[in-house]
């Protein structure tokens, strides 16, 4: 199994309307062979000493799958190419991790 923390910064004033296109995306990657896990979340500015604030720009995408060959079918399904195409002006940068439990 392998995690996979994307942290998606969005264009200024975007955030809702990517959430929306990926709302739209989260029920064909669950139905994907291999996904264990896949949502969006958002910060939550909590106040806690020592905590970084809230981004108000940034969707952190948590996801896991049964192995990297799946994540690497994810990637490239028809319907992730569509969602790519659909969002690229609400994009200014993405950062992909892949972890493995230690």
């Amino acid at each position: 199994m392998v995690h996979i923390i994307a942290s998606i910064t969005t264009t200024s004033g975007s955030q809702a309307r990517f959430l929306e296109e990926f709302h739209r995306l989260v029920p064909l990657v669950r139905a994907e062979a291999g996904c264990i896990e896949y949502g969006p979340t958002i910060d939550v500015d909590t106040n806690i000493d020592g905590l970084p604030a809230a981004r108000g720009d940034v969707v952190t995408v948590v996801e896991k799958w049964d192995s990297v060959e799946a994540l690497d079918a994810h990637l490239k399904a028809p319907h992730m190419l569509r969602y790519r195409e659909r969002v690229k002006n609400l994009v200014a940068s993405v950062e992909i991790r892949v972890l493995k439990p230690a």
